[in-house]
């Protein structure tokens, strides 16, 4: 005798029929049609209606085929050319569909209906849900963008970098000063100010085997980072296309490193040629429409110009954000890392800075940096201040574990 399962029993439906009883068959059925987008093999034989129907209609726009009719209606998929059609569009599926998911229709509207130049009017703007990757299609179109887009264009951009700062800014800040004050050694502490992991290590020689303990003959202490220690932070950031998210972030982060009086901080972008934002950190936004999007890759010369600003190698920490393709000379870039390195500097070489994961990267460059002790990995916002607090106490950088 075969057991059978009796949900199994009532999952199962001929082709065109459903459980009208079975509220869980119908949402499951409702679900999958949805899904599936109702073509004829789809099997669920499911017909939708009021906003069901609206949602399926927003999805085929997008997602469905342009060269065949859709079953049991007259709608066929795209948005056409015109900013009206858009604009509903838009507006529906912030009717329909949370913020997270929004977004990412947006981006995939504008990866594969080339919506991108209908950015460049104000009112389609206006109607779009914001986030990090439709601020660098933005900055791509910077150039392009007429004068009375402009303007709408930075406040979409600021409102962005506004969210951004909230979310990063006071966590970044708490983790980088409390690296700086453990980086300030002092060998004379007040009590309260020792570091007794450090003078322990720093003092087992000293070990009393009959009395059990240590005694500490040197004292190794914390000092006060906005008092003793000026760290130097060069953030040195490629702008190719790939690296949208990466430059939006790193801008950020630049501006929240500048606030503080305990870092001088130095933003660099670079394709082919390298522009110093530094002077700009003050307003994150001025920094990205300071930046241009697209074209080639010199890292060379991007760190060259780097190493050339830098004062006190042993207090300095480099942040290279790059997939690594170079376009100018391979052997003068590592030969400049390993300078770096002997000088001093604590390198830090970031695939990407998103919450996208590693792009596509030279997986040969990011090996003959691992060889001279640099591991090249992508790294996202919210690990970033501890990957700085690492990078400035000289240990160990907390590299997440790949699948």
């Amino acid at each position: 005798m075969t057991d059978t399962h009796p949900e199994t029993e009532t999952d199962t439906y001929p082709q065109g029929e459903t459980d009208t009883e079975d509220p869980a068959a119908r949402e499951r059925l409702r679900r999958w049609r949805l899904v599936l987008g109702g073509d004829e093999a789809d099997g669920t034989g499911h017909a939708l209606s009021g906003q069901d129907a609206a949602m399926d209609g927003a999805l085929t726009a997008l997602y469905g085929k342009a060269d065949r009719p859709r079953p049991g209606g007259d709608r066929s998929a795209g948005l056409g050319a015109s900013a009206p059609s858009v604009a509903r569009w838009l507006g529906d599926i912030r009717t329909y569909f949370p913020a997270s998911v929004v977004q990412v229709m947006q981006r995939d509207a504008i990866d594969r209906l080339g919506l991108a130049t209908l950015l460049l009017e104000p009112e389609m703007l206006e109607a779009v849900e914001a986030d990090v990757h439709l601020v660098g299609t933005l900055l791509s179109l910077d150039k392009a963008m007429p004068e009375t887009t402009k303007e709408t264009a930075r406040t979409v951009v600021r409102k962005v970098v506004r969210d951004l700062e909230e979310r990063l800014a006071t966590r970044t800040r708490a983790t980088l000063t409390g690296a700086l004050d453990r980086s300030a050694r002092v060998s004379r502490p007040r009590h309260h100010d020792v570091d007794w992991n450090r003078t322990i290590a720093a003092n087992l020689k000293h070990y009393l085997p009959e009395h059990r303990t240590v005694v500490p003959e040197r004292l190794i202490g914390y000092g006060r980072a906005s008092r003793s220690v000026r760290k130097e932070i060069v953030l040195c950031v490629d702008q190719s296309g790939s690296m949208a998210a990466s430059v939006v972030y790193a801008s950020v982060f630049g501006a929240v490193l500048a606030s503080m009086r305990a870092v001088d901080t130095r933003l660099v972008a670079f394709d082919t040629a390298v522009v110093d934002l530094t002077d700009r950190l003050d307003d994150p936004v001025d920094v990205l429409f300071g930046t241009r999007l697209g074209g080639g890759t010199d890292i060379n010369r991007a760190l060259a110009y780097c190493q050339s600003r830098i004062t006190r190698p042993t207090e300095t920490v480099v942040v290279l954000i790059s997939d690594l393709y170079e376009g100018g000379i391979r052997d003068e870039m590592l030969q400049r890392v390993a300078a770096m390195q002997a000088s001093g500097v604590r390198f830090v070489a970031l695939l990407a800075l998103s919450d996208e994961g590693a792009p596509a990267y030279d997986r040969e460059h990011a090996a003959a940096l691992a060889a001279l002790g640099v591991p090249a990995f992508a790294c996202t916002p919210d690990l970033f201040p501890e990957v700085m607090a690492a990078a400035i106490e000289k240990r160990p950088l907390p590299v997440p574990e790949t699948g």
